[in-house]
């Protein structure tokens, strides 16, 4: 039987115009300690998305929404953030702020597969139609 190991993820999210509060969720990130991971995994649904808000810059923000990804993965490419560890990069991605693209709070669970956890929870936040069966 697998081991479970504890995770730490938050949706990621798109506030076309911060005032009203509207949001789209966009992708999780996900972090596995024991499993020495992190990911981001990020699908924008653009009809779904102008919708909210027709005037959205698409290039830009998925140049924004790239970043993210590229943090998560680490290396070179990331920057200097994309040397840090996992957790800090983490940590780094997860932090509150008051732009188009937020997080929502770190939220916890268990899984023994990091890469379908992080799977199940795109089906559950971020996709619409019935979430696949595990």
């Amino acid at each position: 039987m697998p081991t479970t190991s504890s995770y730490d993820y938050a949706v990621i999210r798109v506030v076309p115009r911060v005032e009203r509060e509207e949001f789209l969720n966009v992708g999780v990130i996900l972090f596995c300690k024991d499993h020495d991971y992190i990911k981001a995994r990020i699908e924008v649904d653009e009809s779904r998305l102008r919708a909210l808000y027709p005037a959205v810059d698409m290039p830009g923000l998925t140049a924004h929404l790239d970043a993210i990804e590229a943090v998560a993965r680490g290396g070179d490419d990331a920057g200097p953030i994309g040397r840090l560890p996992r957790r800090d990069r983490f940590l780094i991605l997860v932090a509150p702020r008051s732009t188009i693209i937020q997080v929502s709070p770190v939220h916890t669970g268990f899984c023994s597969d990091p890469d379908r956890a992080l799977e199940r929870l795109m089906d559950q936040m971020v996709r619409l139609g019935p979430p696949k069966e595990s």
